[in-house]
């Protein structure tokens, strides 16, 4: 605190009037402060007179804390690592069981690939032993009809051949009468016309 000329003022006591005693801090005694308190000595956890009260308190408290870990804590994380162990064998079991689930699923599933790679294989043999078959037996028709289209027309070949021939045996027989009746002025019979132009023939 500053003090100016201006703030600061003289005491100057009255005729007759004294001066203000000095003001005395409080005792002990006065503010209720224990007189045994002001006794000096150890700390109370360091002085060897409460050794024994402390020691006897130690096991207290520490008889108290085991028989509540023993009874309380102590079975409580035993449960708790019970049911742990037993939730992690049955996710275990239940995963072991999804995967036998899944290999047998595999399984079925690529039996069930090779039967139907198997039954389209067999399909596509049968039809291409059916397509096969029909093939063989439309071209066996084919065949007979083509057969019997070309006996018919070698029977008719062979009818025309035997009537051309007929008619050129007739037409030579006529021409040989004719030139042996113009060149020699003889005439012969019909056999013996015949007979020469099939010995010709011959």
């Amino acid at each position: 605190m500053y003090v100016t000329p201006a703030s600061a003022q003289v005491y100057t006591p009255e005729a007759g009037a004294t001066l203000p005693e000095a003001v005395t801090p409080p005792t002990s005694v006065a503010v209720g402060v224990p007189e045994h308190s002001q006794v000096e000595g150890a700390f109370p956890p360091m002085n060897p007179e409460f050794f024994a009260s402390q020691i006897l308190w130690l096991a207290i408290t520490f008889g108290v804390f085991y028989y509540v870990l023993s009874k309380a804590i102590i079975p409580r994380m035993s449960q708790i690592l019970d049911d742990r162990r037993a939730r992690i064998d049955k996710d275990l079991l239940a995963a072991e069981s999804m995967r036998a689930d899944a290999d047998e699923a595999q399984a079925a599933y690529e039996q069930e690939l090779a039967s139907a790679r198997g039954a389209s294989q067999r399909i596509a043999q049968e039809a291409r032993d059916a397509a096969r078959t029909d093939a063989d037996i439309q071209r066996k028709r084919v065949e007979a009809e083509l057969d019997g289209r070309l006996e018919s027309a070698q029977a008719r070949i062979a009818d025309i051949k035997s009537r051309v021939l007929v008619d050129v045996g007739t037409i030579a027989e006529e021409v040989t009468d004719a030139i042996l009746v113009e060149l020699t002025t003889v005439g012969a019979s019909r056999e013996d016309v015949e007979r020469a132009v099939q010995a010709v023939r011959a």
